[in-house]
């Protein structure tokens, strides 16, 4: 993509190559200073432990302008610290959180001029992820790793922007294991979701949410974000489990719904139950930030929520343009959640 004549508004949420990211390489206890690279492809050996026997995390983060010009990242350091959870489930090195940082700033400074421009809906996602190489056979721990991050330009998740999008709800198929890795960022979890997620967009769904894998009775989260569901009397409910992943947009925005707004806001168990008290509905996470939900189909009936499951509902885009103009600076960031790139 040419950065002087893309039209940035009309960017979708795919791959696009652009010129440098960051590799480095653990072996022997220790990382290695790492580089910026142009090089998009990698050479791993065939016995490489993360191609056998999953040992891979990656996290998903975002840059975007201020009206200034200012590069800004959104509470980077709980990424690190999220990151540095994974790799410990997956007995994988940790990252130093300040690395991890550096390493995200000179992989956004080297690609400075594919940062969408401040207003045009688009951002900079940002991927770090690491993986188990080297040689190996049996199933354990690899002896060496690879940290890698690139970025690129990326538009609205779903084609359909801060619109409502249908959700199945799986009665059938488990997103992780009970006590298994469901709060690691791991491939592996998200490989899981391809099949029921196909299932559904068949079905004329968007998206797939999941139940519990014990009880298949409450609400956990779709195949690439949390969710929260609106009540009455200004009540936020968003789902409490162990086998979730904790989104850091999430936490986000039930602390601007509780602190900002004054919505009372239940993490707890939501049961299935409990649709019909459903006002609104939202997913959240990096990619999306929030997206309305307006339907969500369960035992062969749709459930409509807010205008018939038409127009996204008033609370939700509270949150959404409240939580979206902080990450750019339109709203002074009280809480030290932004970081300057430059």
């Amino acid at each position: 993509m040419d950065p002087k004549t893309t039209d940035w508004s009309k960017l979708d949420f795919s791959y696009k190559y652009v010129p440098y990211r960051f590799h480095s390489y653990w072996k022997d206890g220790a990382w290695d200073n790492g580089k910026l690279t142009t090089e998009n492809k990698l050479l791993i050996d065939e016995g490489a432990v993360c191609l056998h026997y999953g040992q891979e995390i990656f996290e998903g983060m975002k840059a975007q302008r201020s009206k200034d010009g200012r590069i800004r990242l959104f509470r980077p350091y709980e990424n690190a610290r999220r990151f540095n959870e994974s790799a410990w489930r997956l007995l994988m090195p940790e990252i130093p959180e300040d690395r991890f940082i550096d390493a995200i700033k000179q992989t956004l400074l080297a690609n400075e001029e594919y940062i969408p421009p401040y207003g045009t809906g688009a951002a900079m996602y940002i991927r770090p992820f690491m993986l188990g190489v080297g040689e190996n056979l049996g199933v354990k721990p690899a002896k060496e790793y690879q940290f890698i991050v690139f970025v690129t330009p990326v538009g609205p998740y779903f084609k359909e922007g801060f619109n409502p999008i249908s959700l199945k709800v799986e009665t059938y198929y488990d997103r992780a294991a009970a006590h298994g890795i469901g709060q690691a960022k791991a491939g592996g979890n998200y490989s899981a979701s391809l099949l029921p997620l196909k299932n559904a967009q068949d079905e004329g769904f968007n998206e797939v949410v999941y139940l519990d894998p014990i009880h298949h009775k409450y609400f956990e989260e779709t195949g690439a974000s949390n969710v929260f569901f609106v009540l009455k009397d200004n009540v936020i409910a968003t789902p409490k489990s162990e086998s979730i992943l904790n989104s850091i947009v999430r936490r986000s925005v039930m602390d601007v719904a509780r602190e900002d707004f004054g919505y009372r806001v239940e993490e707890r168990q939501v049961s299935v139950d409990e649709i019909d008290t459903f006002l609104e509905a939202g997913a959240c996470g990096t990619a999306a930030v929030i997206t309305p939900i307006g339907c969500l189909g369960y035992e062969g009936k749709r459930y409509k929520f807010y205008a018939d499951g038409k127009e996204p509902g008033p609370i939700t885009t509270q949150l959404y343009k409240h939580l979206t103009a902080l990450q750019v600076g339109d709203i002074e960031d009280t809480r030290g959640w932004l970081e300057e790139v430059c």
